[in-house]
């Protein structure tokens, strides 16, 4: 049984875990906390990135003698198996620990319970649920590739009261409010990689970088650039773009299509090229996706324009939509909308979407929804 005190533990492992989040890919961002037999904190840690200690062992490892008779809160069942690093339920045995609370059960087939068993097996009681949703969101591109193979991707829109992206002459600086775009930065910070189609960068020449003042950054955490993924199947990516010149990791998502010789360019630029199938001229984005979760990426914010929208969206490939209205009206019939394609000539056949919520970020509202899975196939049909 839970109590108020497992629960304010356990949420401040979870502000531990939030320190890792977007740097620990392909492993999970994990917090421990660990509080000593007198109920007081005595030690806690997040693991920071692939190779360096779990959270547990550098929990443990700070509390020293105090964790004998102690509690330890983590937000991710403790791996059992010998990695790039010891297995954590072992070293949670040898520290003479108590009780275990974990969030969340791990799904890597390594582990999936073997954590849990080890920590029973030497009489330490153990208790999973306690802040399971936040643990959950808090690793939702890990726990999707342990169980699908694909990155969870969120597919960020901005647009204006009436619906427009831009002006009719393809302006679009700015849509939203400065408190809209700070956040969107954080969201960056928080995901292994954004992407983008070879028509934004071509047009608005972004830098898909984080930028973030002090005071909005996470405490205890300084902000780095993902990776940056472009869809470009024909390597028209030019040399002086900013994807390449800004500090950060640029991945080209191409075909057999590109030129070899301007794919050749790109690669001593810095880009490294991933080439996949492609369909009707565009990268088979469902292939992109697997090579990309292959290479360990396992959260992509998506901020493609329309086009890259409505591939996605019709291969049933996001996870979550997250679209800023702005209160501003564009009008103009040639002004484009967020959503590009063919579209659908059914209403009945709209993508459904469930789990809305609303946030405010200065004069802008934005909406957090997701797609119904068994709505998604029939938008794919059409």
């Amino acid at each position: 049984m839970s109590t108020s005190a497992d629960r304010h533990a356990m949420s401040a492992a979870l502000r531990q875990a939030e320190k890792g989040r977007g740097r620990t890919a392909p492993n999970p961002a994990v917090g421990c906390v660990i509080l000593g037999a007198d109920g007081a904190m005595v030690a806690e840690g997040y693991h920071e990135r692939v190779g360096e200690p779990h959270a547990e062992a550098i929990a443990l490892m700070s509390a020293g003698a105090a964790a004998i008779g102690s509690t330890v809160y983590v937000t991710l069942e403790p791996c059992s198996h010998w990695g790039r690093t010891p297995p954590c339920a072992d070293a949670l045995v040898r520290a003479g620990v108590r009780r275990v609370v974990a969030a969340i059960a791990d799904p890597d087939p390594r582990v999936s319970g073997a954590g849990f068993r080890r920590l029973r097996d030497a009489r330490i009681e153990v208790v999973v649920g306690i802040g399971a949703a936040a643990a959950r969101r808090m690793n939702e591109g890990y726990l999707k590739v342990k169980r699908t193979g694909l990155p969870f991707v969120v597919l960020k829109m901005a647009m204006t009261l009436d619906g427009k992206i831009a002006t009719q002459t393809g302006d679009s600086r700015w849509v939203t409010s400065l408190e809209s775009r700070a956040y969107v930065h954080r969201l960056r910070d928080a995901s292994d990689a954004v992407m983008v189609g070879i028509g934004t960068v071509l047009a608005d020449n972004p830098a898909l970088t984080v930028r973030l003042d002090t005071d909005q950054q996470v405490p205890g955490r300084t902000p780095r650039n993902p990776l940056r993924i472009i869809l470009d199947s024909r390597a028209r990516l030019r040399l002086d773009a900013r994807v390449l010149t800004e500090p950060g990791h640029c991945i080209l998502i191409t075909s057999e299509a590109a030129d070899r010789d301007a794919l050749a360019g790109l690669v001593s630029a810095g880009a490294e090229p991933i080439i996949v199938s492609a369909q009707d001229g565009k990268p088979d984005l469902a292939h992109a996706l697997r090579c990309l979760a292959d290479r360990g990426i396992h959260s992509i914010l998506c901020e493609g324009g329309a086009e890259v929208a409505a591939s996605l969206l019709t291969c049933g490939l996001v996870d979550r939509l997250l679209v800023f209205i702005a209160p501003k009206v564009i009008g103009g019939r040639s002004a484009p909308g967020p959503v590009g394609g063919e579209g659908l000539a059914r209403m009945q056949d709209a993508l459904q979407c469930h789990r809305l919520k609303v946030h405010r970020f200065g004069t802008d509202l934005a909406l957090e929804t997701e797609p119904v899975e068994e709505r998604a196939t029939i938008f794919n049909n059409h």
